[in-house]
């Protein structure tokens, strides 16, 4: 595929423009399902999108779709990935599998003109659910697995239905099933890698071959809430030391198991939160993943008996419910091999690897062959201000991305 070259100043300035919708005063971004950031940053890749002479549409969630259509019947080929960011965020999780796509489908359309097959490069409107815990909202309406009671019964911190903030954004909840597609014929992602391994081996690309596992669990402690001076301390049920005692369990649980095991504790709430009252509840996440469904079951069970032990040790109630669960997703062999190929033909140094984080290309994987395509983090920062990759690191990405678009569309 000669002649294809990626403007490395348009990648940089895009970069940069996205990057500065939702900035918070603290540092970092915010872009939350249906918040004005989350509608901003949308409208610029629809910008983007109509400038680049692409088709702009948005569904009924709010995902966005850039086409350019093909000369020939068929399913679309799709490239994309996620607009919304966790708080305070960095601005390559998501954003920068947007910029690639559009991007590389600019070029072949500057180089080869009109593809055989359409072209469509994705935003989906949720998928790490920092505003809900609704995570891949987009992607489940894609495939026509939201539940008719999820939009009433999902909210944020604030008390919001992720229904009722739909409505306030003009979407209906009722017609979230005009989302769903059928005829996507292979889903592409780019996304940086969020890990270490890639720049610590000197690879310019990973080539994704499983994405994890991941089981995410919430227990509730409960103790007695008692006067922090008058109740010694041999009397205490204190519901906060039995938690710490959980939380130091779950991570010796995910040691034992060994690489790539790992189990996180990420949030925890108190009550009744006063400096001199003795903790009566205490409530943490546990996220826990593995690229073996085997595997990721028997962490599972480790880290809830490793819970219990110490509720029945402390004297405490413990409720430990697994709120969600999704198995671990081999990618599209068939993709995978042409991303191999291709890679090889263009003399790129490339490692074939799992992912430890989940993606929109895992969850439509499910209906769709999909793929996914690594460029390295600096230090493996992600979810965090600090998230940053050199321009030049992603250039190779692109470049495989639009390679493989050009294979499948031309």
């Amino acid at each position: 595929m000669e002649g294809i070259e990626i403007p490395t100043d348009v990648v940089a300035r895009r970069i940069e423009a996205l990057g500065r919708v939702g900035l918070l005063p603290e540092g970092g971004l915010y872009r939350g399902v249906y918040t004005p950031e989350w509608a901003e940053a949308r409208a610029v890749v629809a910008d983007w999108g109509r400038s680049a002479g692409l088709e702009v549409r948005e569904d009924a969630v709010g995902n966005l779709w850039l086409r350019l259509p093909g000369s020939e019947p068929g399913p679309a080929i799709v490239t994309g990935s996620h607009i919304d960011t966790v708080r305070n965020g960095g601005k390559y999780d998501g954003a920068l599998g947007i910029i690639a796509g559009l991007t590389a489908v600019e070029a072949l359309r500057a180089r080869f003109g009109r593809p055989k097959r359409t072209i469509e490069v994705l935003a989906t409107c949720e998928e790490d659910g920092a505003r809900f815990r609704s995570r891949l909202w987009g992607s489940r309406a894609i495939l026509g697995i939201i539940g008719p009671d999820e939009p009433d019964a999902i909210v944020d911190a604030a008390g919001v239905s992720i229904g009722e903030a739909m409505r306030q954004m003009g979407y209906d909840p009722a017609r979230i099933p005009e989302a769903r597609r059928a005829d996507i014929g292979a889903f592409i992602e780019l996304h940086i890698e969020q890990g270490p391994v890639l720049q610590a081996s000197d690879h310019q690309v990973g080539i994704v071959t499983v994405v994890t596992g991941l089981t995410m669990a919430v227990a509730e402690v409960t103790g007695r809430a008692d006067h922090a001076g008058t109740t010694p301390m041999d009397a205490r049920r204190d519901a906060l030391v039995g938690a710490a005692r959980m939380i130091l369990a779950v991570r010796r649980a995910a040691l034992a198991a060994g690489r790539p095991a790992v189990a996180t504790v990420g949030r925890v709430e108190v009550w009744p939160g006063g400096s001199n009252v003795v903790p009566e509840r205490v409530r943490f996440t546990v996220d826990i993943r593995h690229t073996a469904g085997a595997e990721l079951r028997r962490l599972q069970d480790r880290v809830e008996r490793a819970c219990r032990r110490v509720a029945w040790n402390c004297g405490l109630d413990l409720d430990f419910k697994v709120v969600s669960s999704t198995p671990p997703t081999p990618l599209d062999p068939a993709l995978r091999r042409l991303l191999v190929d291709l890679a090889g033909q263009l003399g790129l140094k490339f490692l074939e690897m799992p992912s430890g984080a989940g993606h929109d290309a895992a969850w439509l994987g499910r209906k769709f062959p999909a793929a996914l395509i690594f460029v390295p983090s600096q230090e493996g920062r992600s979810h965090s201000p600090r998230e940053y990759t050199p321009v030049d690191k992603i250039i190779p990405g692109i470049t495989l991305l639009a390679a493989a678009l050009h294979r499948l569309a031309y």
